[in-house]
């Protein structure tokens, strides 16, 4: 997609593994193209926060060591919801806390931490927003610009190249 900053056109493209094993050794060769990342876990699942500092974080940073993460937790809408704290209990467990993932967001020198939820749409523009600041000032601090392996439509071919900064998201 191509949005508009500051008059300036931006392509965003998103990248979503949704965490799945199945990538882990695929991930990877996509990394050297990324501008930022938006580390995603369910603030009901306390074992896909836990692998925020044990899994993504260690592979980011080895593959990207200064792009920037936007720590993002994700089905805030079910942090009180009766039916997912009885499952939670189950298993003694408790949804995660903001201050929680604040902390682990100031932790793992996150750019931003932000809860959001897709169910109520809250905060949803606000990470991707968000994304874009960073990428764009992350990309800014760049001394060479990154070629991009996507093919621009014709209608936009006609931009200078120099007006394009790619911004690819490993969710």
């Amino acid at each position: 997609a191509v949005v508009s900053v500051d008059g300036k056109p931006v392509r965003l493209q998103l990248c979503d593994t949704a965490g799945q094993d199945e990538f882990d050794k695929l991930r990877p060769l996509c990394y050297t193209n990324t501008d930022i990342f938006l580390l995603c876990f369910s603030v009901v699942s306390p074992s896909s926060f836990q692998n925020v500092s044990e899994k993504w974080v260690p592979e980011i940073r080895c593959h990207c060591p200064k792009a920037p993460i936007i720590l993002v937790g994700t089905q805030s809408d079910l942090r009180e919801d009766v039916k997912v704290l009885i499952e939670l209990d189950k298993c003694k467990e408790k949804p995660v806390s903001e201050e929680a993932a604040k902390l682990c967001a100031e932790e793992i020198k996150a750019a931003s931490y932000i809860e959001c939820s897709a169910l109520t749409q809250k905060n949803l523009k606000e990470v991707f927003d968000a994304a874009i600041v960073a990428g764009i000032q992350y990309s800014d601090t760049q001394q060479q610009p990154k070629k991009s392996k996507c093919r621009t439509p014709d209608k936009m071919k006609n931009l200078s190249k120099s007006w394009w900064k790619k911004y690819c998201c490993f969710v």
